[in-house]
């Protein structure tokens, strides 16, 4: 079978590899679509701060059950799944408290350990999510993203009278704010520099956008929220002009939810953080009842998917993949690999 490899930042290579044998308590999984994320790209410009080299990607996934060892039940070959990427050690103090998601001696496949970037993978059926009748191999792919947006989003509990302010609207800003709208967010607003990504939230129903560099940010939020501002604000760019923007534009005792992944250190003004009492939450990936979440949303149509895959790539052509998100300065959303 065919693997992609990143042997350094920028450079993919194809290898032909053995099938993988799978063990008694895992599945084969004939890979599908693999998501390329912004996770993903840091890895491309050597800047995630947790991955080494050389590495198969691929964290975003579905496909169809191959083959199932002889100990796994309730799966069988034909199946539609997704995967959880997390590798917990199971013993460490946020594991055994129900906090499997930062494990101490977390993993992730694609980052740390070997990724779904090959035509067939061999993954614990722990891992393994079965998705309902119904759904299509891009939606089955998206659920991990969306699993991201169900976890950020309940960092800060109910959300049944809150307006949120949504920075970013990548893919995971925009399934952040579609989350924050399912799970009862009365007004979202949603902003970026990018005038191609607010015509996608737009065309998932986010109606109240604002790129900061044409109009004023604080003057846009009280339009929207009025002069008590929003209740949340989700940080999903990792940027310092973005968590600047959060801590300026905060009310006092608003809650900050740091999602975008840093590739590099901010400065924040924690004189604002301490004098007006707000609170910084970092939000890591999910767990399962995440996973349970983002497949009710999706199948209840509460979260429109249709408008974010922009591009589409066969798996021989991996790297124009990143070409492209070099080239289209910003223009893309989810960029889909099919094999």
């Amino acid at each position: 079978m065919k693997q992609a490899i990143m042997i350094e930042p920028g450079r993919i290579e194809f290898h032909e590899v053995p099938v993988p044998e799978i063990k008694n308590d895992q599945v084969l999984i004939a890979i599908k679509r693999i998501g390329i994320c912004g996770s993903d790209i840091h890895v491309f410009h050597g800047l995630h701060p947790y991955t080494h080299y050389p590495v198969v990607q691929g964290h975003e996934i579905s496909g169809l059950i191959e083959k199932v060892g002889v100990k796994v039940a309730g799966l069988k070959p034909g199946d539609m799944v997704t995967v959880m990427p997390q590798v917990v050690c199971g013993v460490c103090l946020p594991c055994r408290t129900g906090n499997y998601h930062i494990c101490d001696h977390l993993k992730v496949m694609g980052f740390q350990t070997g990724g779904a970037a090959q035509e067939y993978f061999p993954v614990d059926v722990d891992h393994v999510v079965r998705l309902p009748d119904g759904f299509s191999l891009d939606q089955a792919a998206m659920i991990e993203p969306i699993a991201v947006a169900v976890h950020a989003v309940n960092r800060v509990g109910n959300l049944s009278a809150n307006g949120v302010l949504v920075l970013g609207a990548g893919t995971i800003g925009n399934l952040v704010a579609q989350t924050a709208r399912a799970l009862g967010a009365t007004k979202q607003l949603i902003t970026d520099i990018n005038n191609y990504k607010l015509d996608k939230a737009r065309e998932c129903g986010l109606e109240n956008v604002c790129n900061p560099q044409r109009e004023n940010l604080g003057d846009r939020i009280i339009e929207i929220f009025g002069p008590d501002k929003m209740d949340v604000i989700f940080e999903c760019v990792g940027s310092q002009e973005t968590i600047t923007q959060a801590v300026e534009n905060a009310r006092k005792g608003t809650d900050i939810v740091v999602v975008g992944v840093f590739g590099k250190n901010p400065e924040v003004n924690l004189g604002f953080v301490q004098d007006r009492e707000l609170r910084l939450l970092g939000t890591l990936m999910y767990q399962k009842g995440d996973y349970e979440t983002a497949i009710k949303l999706v199948a209840q149509k509460l979260i429109n998917l249709s408008p974010l895959v922009t591009h589409r790539f066969a798996f021989g052509d991996y790297p124009e993949a990143y070409r492209l998100i070099e080239e289209s300065h910003g223009d893309y959303m989810k960029v889909m690999i099919e094999i």
